[in-house]
């Protein structure tokens, strides 16, 4: 029997998703809970798997489990094992040719940057900061310039172990909220460190160290040594996985940045 799982986390007590020696991993988290309910020894194949200190809204994940378990078990009884900074959102039963990874269509990636010249207290770990202003039209100028199917080399960790840097970055928004400023992609798939690595090259657009066309030229040349510095963990998150209805996963419906961040208007008029 292949369970599919939606959970969301707070990535900032764990070392990733992927299961380390350590085993301070979401993963590791998850399949402890998951075999204690099923008898037996469990192991997941995730949607995708998040750095150090990245969050998720929307991870999904999949088990083969030898057992008949209720719904109830695999989300009330898994929750009640977990740590708190871990919850099961749903669970599905789906066919065998069902795969969190390989059956998904796309990804979407959420960046929450403060920009405020006072770091952080209430959002620590929670969202990336920059100091100094950020002029948002650059941004969404440059922003343009990464749409559509490219090799994105230059956004691209060495240690990645993609077979291929061709992506299609189908939506690239970016949007202010007071203080805050959020990044949302969206592409068939994401190079390790891409979206931090896009970025940390956006801020520097936003900061007037290059102007827009400097994307276009970074994309250009594949060579990641001429882009910005990648992008703190903290701000990011995986905002939502799309499968073909068919396999019937609770869609994702994004929350308001309010309802991630309470008190995002915190900064506005206090030192007023």
């Amino acid at each position: 029997m292949r369970i599919a799982l939606v959970l969301e986390y707070d990535g900032s007590d764990f070392c990733g998703f992927q299961s380390q020696p350590s085993g301070r991993s979401v993963q590791d988290a998850l399949e402890g809970a998951l075999s204690k309910i099923a008898g037996s020894d469990i192991r997941v194949i995730t949607a995708g798997r998040t750095d150090t200190g990245v969050h998720a809204l929307y991870q999904v994940v999949h088990f083969d489990s030898p057992v008949d378990r209720p719904k109830t078990a695999w989300v009330r009884g898994v929750n009640a094992l977990l740590p708190d900074s871990i919850s099961v959102l749903s669970a599905s039963e789906v066919s065998d040719e069902f795969h969190a990874r390989y059956s998904a269509s796309e990804r979407c990636y959420l960046y929450l940057l403060m920009n405020h010249p006072i770091r952080p207290g209430l959002h620590h770990g929670k969202v990336g900061w920059f100091h100094q202003p950020l002029d948002l039209e650059r941004m969404q100028s440059a922003a343009q310039m990464l749409l559509g199917e490219h090799d994105f080399s230059a956004f691209r960790a060495a240690e990645c172990q993609a077979k291929s840097p061709v992506r299609n970055l189908v939506h690239l928004e970016i949007t202010r909220q007071s203080d805050m400023i959020t990044f949302e992609l969206r592409a068939n798939g994401f190079l390790h460190h891409m979206v931090r690595n896009i970025v940390g090259c956006l801020v520097y657009v936003g900061k007037g160290k290059y102007p827009p066309e400097w994307m276009h030229e970074i994309l250009k040349g594949r060579d990641r040594t001429h882009a910005a510095p990648t992008f703190p963990a903290t701000g990011l998150y995986l905002a939502g996985v799309t499968y073909d209805s068919r396999w019937r996963i609770p869609g994702y419906i994004e929350p308001p940045i309010d309802a991630l961040l309470p008190y995002s208007q915190s900064f506005q008029g206090r030192l007023s």
